[in-house]
């Protein structure tokens, strides 16, 4: 069957959004990539200059196949230019609820009717926003995987309003642009992959901002015990971008009152988006891009005997400082 769902538009210009954008016109889709602020979109267009070197690289992309993906793209701050030709809106702006409620109250007026609505939120339910879409049975959430070239999963989940006729359109149009559907059965904060990726994420953080280990021995750690994957959890984070980071900490921090979770958003706060540094995206996070530690030959290997000192003062750094 013939999907219809040819021109999509991307609510938000940030790292998935963007990266959601870019893969959906690479593999043939008409796309319209929507934010508030020109210097998020002028960020994007950056990161896809980016990405066409990736596809060059890693997926074999001619430079016919690059210049008809960008041929394919457009960038708007009109949100009524953005949705006036939609088969498909994919929302991808940041995980505040208030802010998803906004778009979608002011987009719903200026929709086509056939139009289908997916959020690719990280942790929130489609429940939450399906009245403010003014179309629940043609909402669902549809998630992606940062990378989403090579990690290419798509999950696709329901509210209770949800049509057949909706979840049956937006899973062909997830295989159409190379996705494995990966089906959620109930709504579930977090889907399959952030259901254990956030905790992880949390747990890494507390590490750092309590003092525990480093974000690089922290990364070795995970990356010996997981031998072959090719970064650790803070490495994770640069990818997915600091400021959903930070944002999902302090939903579910102000959500379950829990202190730690609070105090790993004002660590990501005050050390990266105080600075600037919003990770891979701004080409500085736990790491400096281009070419981050991770990613060196001997990042895994063991060290010689001359780190020893280095490794020692490492150890109970405060006890250590005071008896010298």
């Amino acid at each position: 069957m013939t999907n219809t769902l040819n021109n999509l538009t991307v609510l938000g210009a940030g790292v998935l959004g963007g990266q959601i954008a870019w893969h959906s016109a690479f593999k043939g889709k008409r796309v319209v990539v929507y934010d508030l602020f020109e210097e998020s979109l002028q960020r994007c267009q950056m990161a896809h200059q980016q990405y066409a070197a990736i596809y060059r690289a890693e997926m074999g992309a001619s430079e016919a196949m690059i210049s008809e993906t960008q041929a394919r793209l457009s960038y708007s701050c009109s949100l009524a230019d953005a949705v006036t030709n939609a088969d498909l809106v994919i929302e991808a702006v940041p995980e505040i609820p208030e802010t998803k409620v906004a778009v979608y109250q002011e987009m719903a007026a200026l929709l086509p009717a056939h139009t289908l609505v997916a959020t690719n939120s990280s942790t929130l339910l489609p429940a939450q926003f399906a009245s403010a879409t003014g179309r629940p049975d043609k909402y669902c959430a549809l998630h992606f995987a940062n990378m989403i070239w090579s990690m290419n999963l798509a999950e696709v989940m329901a509210h209770a309003g949800t049509a057949e006729s909706t979840l049956r359109a937006v899973t062909r149009f997830a295989i159409e642009i190379g996705m494995v559907p990966i089906p959620i059965q109930k709504e579930q904060n977090g889907y399959v992959l952030n259901t254990w990726l956030v905790p992880l994420l949390n747990a890494t953080q507390s590490l750092v901002t309590n003092g525990v280990s480093t974000p690089e021995y922290i990364d070795r750690t995970y990356m010996i015990a997981n031998r072959g994957c090719a970064l650790g959890p803070c490495g994770i984070m640069d990818i997915i971008g600091m400021k959903t980071c930070f944002d999902v900490m302090t939903y579910w921090g102000t959500e379950n009152q829990d202190a730690q979770l609070l105090a790993n958003a004002t660590y990501i706060k005050q050390h990266f988006i105080d600075q600037g540094k919003l990770g891979l995206q701004t080409g500085e996070g736990y790491y400096c891009y281009p070419n981050p530690a991770y990613q060196a030959a001997d990042f895994l290997a063991v060290p010689d005997m001359s780190a020893v000192e280095e490794l020692v003062a490492l150890v109970r750094p405060q006890a250590l400082a005071a008896v010298s």
